[in-house]
């Protein structure tokens, strides 16, 4: 059967499949447009050159015509004919582009299989730290050195400023070790495009020792438990005690001892409860809606996670904690923000003063996820539950839980072991025995 010419209705009509794949035009053969998962349509020119297949990418279906590509696409073949290999011309043209601009191509043609999320994360890294050091030099100029150098200023504040988001708020730039390792991480995988598509030859990001990763290495004590509890029911009721910044004038400081102390938002409190009692991921508490909620079921309904849609289980507590949220009319967030029907942006100045009050001036919001995993597994959960409660798409991720629960399984062997060695009458030297009745001889 012959191949249809290629007109705007036919790439159009194109639906996403799991996998790439290339629609090929039956008016000029080695033109196509080749249709992503994520729906993105790009059109091709495909030709042989002393007998390797190359291809060449042509353009966007949206940002060209049809026919506007498949002129491109004419001129490329017939260079081809002339001995002239335009995607090794391109290769070369690209070697040449400056880290920016490959950092505009990769968040542009390199990020299909990212989530949105993810994906404004990494343009913010790039705009605030890769840009400003690096985004003027040649990536074929880019060594392993440069990426170190980069690294160092990152940890120690070379880009630290404060900025004014999209939304007009104030987001200040602090860098450090943490966020110097995420983004030269990120600088990895956009060299890594590079070497891919043949921009370079090899990743100056290999052998960059990175700083310590402590992710996932806080976990919350029984006593740490009750004592963000009890801070919680301090501060959505009497009120937490004022923090005075040092240098502000005793005159405008509150005179009476009641306006000394701040009440905390009920959606603020309520958020980072359910954050303790579901294992959720801070955006996902912060951007579900009262829809997403259902209560006869016991359980969210998310669409949109990190990992795609999943269903989370929720307990009593977790489900009172939700009934007694107040509704705002007119908004469908359940942790409701200022602005009128928008969600709570975030937590963070709350779970300072929260997290000061109750002494636990390190623990992060994320850590509060690593807790509730622990907790999971330290009570004979296995791996696999406790990584389906927690939405993870791999065990890998949840492997790092692994050691909790080898001593989970460490203590029951003592508990096990010291019982039927006092039953044996044999010397112990643990004091958690459970005695063993005699049989009647």
């Amino acid at each position: 059967m012959a191949k249809p010419t290629l007109t705007k209705t036919i790439v159009d009509a194109l639906q996403p499949r799991d996998r790439d794949y290339v629609t090929w035009c039956g008016k000029l053969a080695g033109f196509g447009v080749r249709t992503r998962p994520t729906g993105r349509k790009s059109y091709i020119a495909q030709y042989d050159f002393h007998g390797r297949t190359r291809k060449v990418t042509i353009g966007t279906h949206g940002a060209m015509t049809v026919d506007q590509a498949r002129d491109k696409a004419r001129a490329v073949l017939a260079n081809a004919q002339l001995g002239i290999d335009e995607a090794e011309t391109k290769a070369k043209r690209r070697a040449e582009m400056t880290v920016a601009e490959l950092c505009d191509e990769y968040l542009a043609e390199g990020c299909d299989k990212k989530k949105a999320s993810t994906i404004a994360t990494d343009k913010g890294r790039i705009v605030r730290h890769i840009k400003p050091l690096l985004g003027t030099k040649k990536i074929s100029d880019v060594s392993r050195g440069d990426i170190e150098r980069f690294m160092r200023a990152v940890a120690t504040g070379k880009t630290a400023k404060v900025l004014t988001n999209e939304q007009g708020n104030r987001v200040a730039v602090t860098g450090g070790k943490g966020t110097a390792t995420r983004t030269v991480r990120l600088l990895g995988g956009i060299f890594s495009y590079a070497v891919k598509h043949g921009y370079i030859d090899t990743n100056p990001r290999s052998g960059v020792q990175l700083y310590a990763d402590n992710k996932g290495k806080r976990y919350l004590s029984l006593t740490e438990f009750q004592q963000l509890g009890d801070v919680l029911r301090e501060a959505e009721t009497i009120g937490l005690p004022w923090q005075f910044n040092e240098g502000v004038k005793e005159k405008h400081r509150p005179k009476k001892a009641e306006n000394q102390r701040e009440v905390i938002s009920p959606h603020a409190i309520a958020a980072i409860r359910l954050l303790m009692l579901t294992g959720c991921r801070l955006s996902e508490i912060l951007k579900l809606q009262w829809g997403d909620v259902d209560f006869n079921r016991g359980l969210l309904d998310l669409s949109d996670s990190k990992t795609g849609a999943k269903e989370v289980l929720l307990g009593a507590a977790a489900l009172k904690v939700l009934a007694d949220i107040p509704r705002i009319k007119g908004n469908p967030y359940v942790i409701a923000g200022e602005v009128k029907d928008k969600p709570r942006s975030d937590l963070k100045r709350p779970w300072k003063r929260i997290t000061t009050h109750a002494g636990l001036p390190d623990l992060r919001l994320h850590d509060l996820r690593h807790s509730f995993a622990s907790v999971g597994v330290a009570s004979g959960m296995g791996l696999p539950i406790v990584g389906k409660l927690l939405g993870h798409a791999t065990p890998t991720t949840t492997a790092r839980y692994a050691h909790i629960a080898e001593d989970a399984s460490r203590r029951a062997l003592n508990t096990i072991e010291s019982t039927i060695a006092a039953g044996m009458g044999l010397p112990i030297e643990t004091a958690d025995v459970v005695p063993i009745k005699r049989s009647a001889l």
